[in-house]
């Protein structure tokens, strides 16, 4: 029997990937271990290998292909005494996924086409009849293909996702699908585009608001319609793009959120900071062996708070909440294109030096795209600093399923009124962005209060 060689699922939240390349041709012997291919998910760039011997008798995915769904044949071995023909034969059966068309294929097609009219803003018959309108797949067999807002929302509602037609693409059911479905039902109700059509235009003040921003987001061609042809150049999103669009959307939807804001000193980190980097040891060459920052400092008070007040270091789970043992910090990273937000497990055990280590570690393999999927999944909450670019406040959104995430803005000096004198203090602003079905007000001024002692009293860090 040939063996399969399927897309891997590299990640927890991989859904399909990108084929970047092959790293063994057809005809070529292959022993497990050995370096298939390597595939681009949407985090990192990651090598795929064989756990069967045989021949690498047929690829039916070439490499440079994108959107592989997981799980989806991408080639075949021929096992021990098998004839290649045979296998290869075999094979040629399965479809392969098409490969994605050349950008100048894909603009040809986009101008030939008549863009669709741009409904009105307000004008919710145009809205429901650009809905109705859309493709629904049915036949769906074997795996759901279902978004994870779409996922949650029938979790919640007790409808049976495997009873819908999805509209997404490739047929994936997505939140609008579950409008007007009941627990129970085999189809969600249609949404009337006869009757829309005939009923008489209403001012926009009286038009009923979406449901979500995700059934009334326009499409593409949509969007293109509005700007004049020749005036804007397209740049085609990446994996990474995508899943950081598709996950805030979720979060903001799903996630209700409130914000708490604290101005800490800074003073005595500062010249802890300094003590910490002037005495630390040489290497051979007369180079310190470690320079710890401001943000290290930042990550360590944050762990020290969450092990302080224990019912915040905590995630939803549907039907629960998760409260953790220890404190996985996330801490955002930029990089051309999109940001990572790598997790230091166990921060409150670390010595800031050691977290210092790792940070600079982790930084560099998200910047070069080489973070294994553990590297950044986990984590009760996030440290987010734009300080370094001047920035002096912002809100952070959670990166779920954490609970939170802190804003880190600029230190600056400023005016402060103490003991009735104004008095010259280096300062910074944090807002902590809170996920109130884990946390209530109170329990997340506890939080952030915890985080202003340490980072006022630097030294309790090192205890």
């Amino acid at each position: 029997m040939p063996i399969e060689i399927l897309m891997p699922a590299l990640s927890p939240t991989m859904e399909k990937g990108n084929l970047a390349k092959w790293l063994k041709k057809e005809g070529d012997s292959v022993k497990s271990g050995d370096v298939l291919a390597e595939i681009e998910t949407d985090k990192a760039t990651m090598e795929v290998e064989a756990v069967d011997e045989g021949i690498l008798a047929k690829i039916l995915v070439a490499e440079g292909t994108q959107d592989v769904p997981v799980n989806q044949l991408i080639a075949v071995l021929a096992g021990e005494g098998e004839d290649v023909a045979t296998a290869a034969s075999g094979a040629s059966g399965s479809k392969p996924a098409p490969a994605a068309p050349a950008p100048q294929q894909a603009a040809a097609k986009a101008e030939d086409a008549t863009p669709p009219k741009t409904p009105a803003p307000g004008d919710a018959g145009a809205l429901q009849r650009e809905t109705a309108s859309a493709p629904a797949p049915n036949g769906q067999t074997g795996r759901i293909f279902a978004s994870p807002l779409a996922r949650r929302i029938a979790k919640e509602k007790g409808i049976e996702l495997s009873a819908l037609s999805g509209s997404g693409p490739h047929g994936r059911i997505v939140a609008r699908d579950l409008e007007g479905a009941q627990p129970g039902a085999s189809k969600p109700a249609p949404a009337p585009a006869a009757a829309a059509e005939k009923a008489p235009a209403s001012p926009p003040a009286a038009s009923p608001a979406p449901k979500s921003a995700v059934a009334s987001a326009p499409g593409a061609e949509q969007v293109k319609a509005l700007y004049e042809p020749g005036t804007y150049e397209e740049v085609q999103l990446d994996g990474m793009r995508k899943t950081i669009a598709r996950r805030l959307v979720e979060s903001e939807q799903v996630t209700p959120t409130f914000y708490l804001t604290v101005d800490c000193d800074l003073d005595e980190l500062m010249k802890l900071r300094e003590t910490v980097n002037s005495t630390a040891p040489k290497d051979k060459d007369g180079k310190p062996v470690f320079r710890v920052s401001v943000n290290d400092f930042i990550i360590k008070a944050m762990a020290l708070a969450l092990q302080k007040v224990p019912a915040a270091n905590a995630v939803w789970a549907e039907d629960r909440i998760l409260r953790m043992k220890h404190s996985d910090v996330g801490v955002a990273v930029a990089i051309d294109g999109g940001l990572y937000a790598p997790v230091i497990k166990k921060a409150e055990t670390k010595t800031i030096s050691a977290i210092s280590a790792e940070m600079r570690d982790l930084a560099g393999r998200a910047r070069n795209k080489k973070l294994k999927p553990e590297d950044y999944t986990g984590g009760t909450t996030s440290i987010s600093n734009l300080g370094m670019m001047g920035i002096r406040d912002f809100v952070a959104i959670i990166n779920a399923p954490q609970s939170s995430i802190i804003a880190i803005g600029t230190s600056e000096q400023r005016a402060v009124v103490r003991g009735g004198e104004i008095k010259i203090a280096t300062q910074m602003t944090a807002t902590l962005t809170c996920d109130h079905r884990v946390m209530d007000g109170a329990l997340g001024a506890e939080l952030l209060g915890a985080f202003k002692d340490y980072v006022e009293k630097p030294f309790a860090m090192l205890v």
